[in-house]
This record gives C-alpha cells, sequence and structure tokens, in this order.
C-alpha cells in the first residue's frame, strides 16, 4: 500500500471557517466533518436502521454486479473519491478484474486504516491511499496508462449545489480521460418522513456528527464554544429537493475562533449541509454540462437510489 499527502493546512480550515462564518446566512463547509471521529461517527450513521442509504446501495451493487463486470475494461484503475471505510468498493474489487485501487478521503488516520485493512485482503491489487481535499481540485494521481473508473458512491454528489456538481464531474472527467467511467450513486427518495428520519436518526449519531464539526473547532482552532451552545437540525427542504442540516445556537452567545469574534442570536443557525436529492431531469442535466453520458442505470424497487454508469 502507497501513502500519497497532498497537505491539508490548518490555516485553510480556519479560512474557510472564518468565511462561512462570516457571510449571510452562515455556513460551514461539509467536507471539515471528517476529522477521524467524524469518519468513525459517519460509518456509524451508515448503520442505523433509518439510514437507509447504504444498505439500498450495496443490494443494487451486489445484484448488478455481473452488468457492471460487462460493461467496464478489465485490468482497471478504480479511483474512489470519499473513500472512508472503503466498505462498497470491496464487493466491486471481488468481483472485477482491477489492476489498481486509488483511494482519496480528507481524513489521514481513517484512509490509512481503511486502505491497509483492504490491501491486506486484497494483495493482488495494487492499493494507493491519497490524502488530499477533491472539492477543490484533484492532486496528481498514480493512473499510469490503465483504463480508469471512478467510483462515488452513497449520493455524496448531492453535497454539492449543481453548478459544483458539474465542475466536480468535470474534474473528474479530466483524470479520467477519453473513455473513462465513473460508478455514481444518487439518493433520489422525496418521502419527507424517511428523509428526516434518516437524518435524525433516534440514536443521535447524526446530531453527534454535525456538533463534531464545533468540537473540531474547539480542538483545532482554539474555538471557546460551548458544548450546548448549538444542537443539530435536519429537515427536508422540498421546494429545493435536498435534506439540509444546520446547527442551531440556544441561546444568545459569543465566541471567539482563530482571532474573530462571532455573536449569534437564538434561533440563528449555522448551514453545515445540504444533500441534494437530485430528480432525473435534473441531474441528466448536470451530466450532459459535464462532458459525460449515461451507459447504464439501475434503480431499486422503490425507487430510491439510482446507481448510474457514466462515460467520458
Amino acid at each position: 500500500m502507497t501513502f500519497h499527502r497532498h497537505s491539508i493546512s490548518a490555516q485553510s480550515f480556519a479560512q474557510e471557517v472564518i468565511a462561512g462564518l462570516s457571510s449571510s446566512p452562515r455556513t460551514l463547509p461539509p467536507k471539515y466533518f471528517y476529522d477521524q471521529r467524524g469518519s468513525l461517527l459517519f460509518d456509524e450513521i451508515c448503520r442505523q436502521p433509518e439510514y437507509y442509504i447504504t444498505r439500498v446501495e450495496m443490494d443494487l451493487l451486489s445484484r448488478c454486479l455481473h452488468e457492471i463486470r460487462a460493461a467496464v475494461p478489465a485490468h482497471s484503475v478504480f479511483v474512489e473519491l470519499g473513500s472512508g471505510a472503503s466498505t462498497k468498493v470491496r464487493l466491486l474489487l471481488d468481483a472485477l478484474s482491477v489492476r489498481r485501487y486509488v483511494a482519496i478521503d480528507i481524513d489521514p488516520t481513517f484512509l490509512l486504516q481503511s486502505t491497509q485493512a483492504l490491501a491486506h485482503e486484497h494483495f493482488n491489487v495494487d492499493v494507493h491511499a491519497v490524502y488530499a481535499d477533491f472539492s477543490q481540485k484533484f492532486p496528481p494521481l498514480p493512473l499510469d496508462d490503465f483504463p480508469v473508473i471512478a467510483f462515488y458512491p452513497g449520493s455524496s454528489i448531492g453535497n454539492f449545489e449543481p453548478a459544483g456538481a458539474v465542475q466536480l464531474l468535470r474534474n473528474i472527467a479530466t483524470f479520467a480521460g477519453s473513455g473513462g467511467q465513473i460508478l455514481i450513486g444518487r439518493d433520489c427518495s422525496t418521502d419527507r418522513h424517511q428523509l428526516e428520519a434518516a437524518y435524525n436518526d433516534k440514536a443521535g449519531i447524526t446530531a453527534k456528527f454535525n456538533l463534531n464539526m464545533l468540537e473540531r473547532m474547539r480542538r483545532d482552532l482554539g474555538a471557546d464554544i460551548a458544548e450546548d451552545a448549538f444542537a443539530h437540525h435536519a429537515f427536508f427542504n422540498a421546494p429545493q429537493n435536498r435534506i439540509e442540516m444546520h446547527l442551531v445556537a440556544q441561546s444568545h452567545c459569543t465566541f471567539g475562533v482563530a482571532g474573530h469574534q462571532f455573536t449569534f442570536q437564538a434561533g440563528e443557525t449555522i448551514h453545515t449541509e445540504n444533500s441534494y436529492k437530485y430528480p432525473d431531469r435534473v441531474f441528466h442535466s448536470i451530466v450532459q454540462q459535464s462532458g459525460w453520458h449515461e451507459v447504464m442505470a439501475w434503480t431499486d424497487s422503490t425507487q430510491r437510489f439510482t446507481l448510474q454508469l457514466l462515460s467520458t
């Protein structure tokens, strides 16, 4: 297993936090959820009974493996974006003829643990771990001249506004090259009850995940935010077709972070994440604008989730 480090500095974190808290409305970039604790919490979210996305996608992957195998080139490089625990990709590595696996993630500790375990299990696959923030741009990747298949599961594309999703897919097309492919997951549910249950699980794991952003600011930036100053709030914004996650101030408060002071009124929020549930027509437009075209698509029986294989 080869590790590639592309530095993500605490200064960048501080700059984005200050910019987000100074904006109106106030925001924080969701990529900063994923320190070691945040990565572990997200892995736990995926196992909660209310969080259907992981189970549905794993089932879809299992059922369409033979079609994926027939559609992708042998001896390829699999590049997983936001690899996390590298759980879903194991199904593909077991079924396909993959020469190299490149995992990209923003949390170096979890990335190392996951890829070391995967390399031990798949000794015939050349495993590379790339510590980088691909939301800005992709670093140089160890692709050589193998055919490239990007893998972006979990509906993480929904964390991007439509224009951002177009730009990300364009960036992927650049490194994938002519004939490159991407296997991408997309949550399609618009069931408010189901969605709000998934992002407000009874065990409170998603709440811990959201609040961990503030814990990271306390630890890494010296923020003096009281632990009970904010609470988790997630709801479905139907006109925008997205789940929104916010941190809500529980009372009037002022706190300092990285040399700046911020004051919140009771009920004022920090918008920490969107999860768009892109309808077919919107996502089709995103795909077209970014220079990809659809090769195949699979949807579960309840029409909640879609896997799509795209090609340049």
